[in-house]
């Protein structure tokens, strides 16, 4: 395993971590459970949050695209995945591990294109 892949299951990790410990913060303040459209409406409470919300959900399908594309190139398997995760679990943990899986996949591409 490279350092760059070690740095991205730590970022993966971090992302699941702080994202969750607040979702359930959220969840424990309003008695509210997992329930979707009343997360996604309190991220629209302020100004400041509306534009964080905006700017996840604009970097959120940026990923989405690049992740099919990628996938696609990379003949990465599941794609389907990412965006269940992405909108799951979290951007933070979906984005830094398909970095992990495609990073490791580049190196089994280059290792079959290296021992011809």
């Amino acid at each position: 395993m490279t350092s760059r892949q070690v740095v991205y299951l730590v970022l993966a990790g971090i992302g699941l971590s702080v994202t969750w410990y607040f979702n359930l913060q959220w969840m424990a303040e309003t008695g509210a459970g997992i329930d979707f459209v009343a997360f996604f409406r309190d991220g629209y409470l302020n100004s400041a949050s509306t534009s964080l919300t905006n700017d996840l959900l604009v970097g959120c399908v940026t990923f989405l695209v690049f992740s099919f594309v990628e996938a696609r190139r990379l003949g990465m398997q599941h794609w389907w995945v990412w965006p269940l995760l992405t909108f799951g679990i979290a951007f933070a943990f979906a984005f830094p591990l398909f970095l992990y899986f495609r990073d490791r996949r580049i190196e089994v591409i280059g290792q079959r294109s290296g021992s011809r």
